[in-house]
């Protein structure tokens, strides 16, 4: 007998949370607010909106479901199962922190505080939840496109939106780069690191570096199995060149060894679940095979 599906709300601890955590009490948090100009209210009022969202949409699950839920410190250590329906309530950089922990389980973006967000990847009303799970077996959904490194040791790393690759504190990167198929050409480079990024990431730290270099590249929508590079303030000397620093990924990947003592390679900003790279290492950046199923539409809904 198959199991129920299960519904796993995804949330993050809010901001309020983090401050009484940190001051200890509801009164000491608004004294420290308010001796930076800031008014506890404010932050309290974005919890209780977090904290009815999230409510609703569990109360929306199906009684004959089953229900978990994981906050974003934990994902690393959940494990999600192939029947499981992913309920994202939060901002849309929720949905990238999710994303690499998946399998293939769509995942329904829900919008705590509409107008607040960008509401790219959390496209949904809590009040949309009832609905969308009920026709989530019939829903139409966008398969974004991701991105993924490996190293040549096994280490493999996943994002939604970019993979940076760089060294630690903003200091200098030293490496040599390549594109896979490219007759062998490889050019030795010092620069501030490399970027890949997808359509989904074009939203954010891509696209800054595309229109900070007046790229004649056309950005790629989240669907497309296609990627864009740039790499980061490459610094021209005699031993060290600039002639590679943008492109498009189709099917081919980006090959760079390190010559730095330490690099590392991090998705979506989190930095506290990188790669680390030492000299002599290769690490391969190219599209994923893997994709994330975002509902975006289900049959019925207005």
């Amino acid at each position: 007998m198959s199991l129920a599906p299960r519904a796993v709300l995804v949330h993050r601890t809010t901001e309020y949370e983090e401050l009484v955590a940190r001051h200890s009490t509801h009164g000491q948090a608004a004294f420290f607010l308010s001796s930076r100009g800031r008014d506890l209210g404010e932050v309290a009022e974005r919890h209780r909106r977090a904290h009815r969202a999230l409510a609703e949409v569990a109360a929306a699950v199906p009684l004959t479901w089953r229900q978990a839920r994981v906050e974003r410190s934990d994902l690393d250590r959940f494990l999600f199962a192939p029947e499981d329906i992913v309920v994202v309530v939060g901002q849309d950089g929720l949905v990238a922190n999710v994303a690499k922990y998946l399998s293939g389980q769509p995942v329904i973006g829900v919008d705590p505080e509409p107008g607040r967000n960008p509401g790219v990847l959390v496209r949904h009303r809590a009040a949309d939840a009832a609905a969308l799970l009920r026709g989530v077996s019939t829903a139409r959904a966008d398969e974004l496109t991701m991105v993924e490194a490996v190293a040549d040791d096994t280490q493999r790393l996943v994002a939604l939106n970019e993979i940076y690759l760089g060294a630690v504190g903003h200091q200098t990167a030293r490496y040599r780069l390549g594109l896979e198929g490219d007759g062998g050409v490889v050019e030795a480079q010092a620069s501030s690191g490399v970027l890949v990024g997808t359509g989904t990431g074009a939203t954010g730290w891509l696209r800054s570096a595309w229109q900070e270099r007046g790229s004649a590249l056309r950005l790629p929508h989240p669907t497309e199995d296609r990627l864009l590079w740039f790499v980061r303030e490459a610094w021209p000397s005699p031993a060290t060149g600039t002639s590679l620093v943008a492109g498009e990924l189709a099917t081919g990947r980006l090959r760079l060894t390190v010559e730095s003592e330490r690099l590392v390679a991090f998705g979506d900003g989190v930095e506290g679940d990188a790669l680390e790279l030492t000299w002599g290492q290769t690490v391969r950046v190219g599209r994923c095979e893997q994709r994330l199923r975002l509902v975006t539409h289900v049959p019925g809904q207005r």
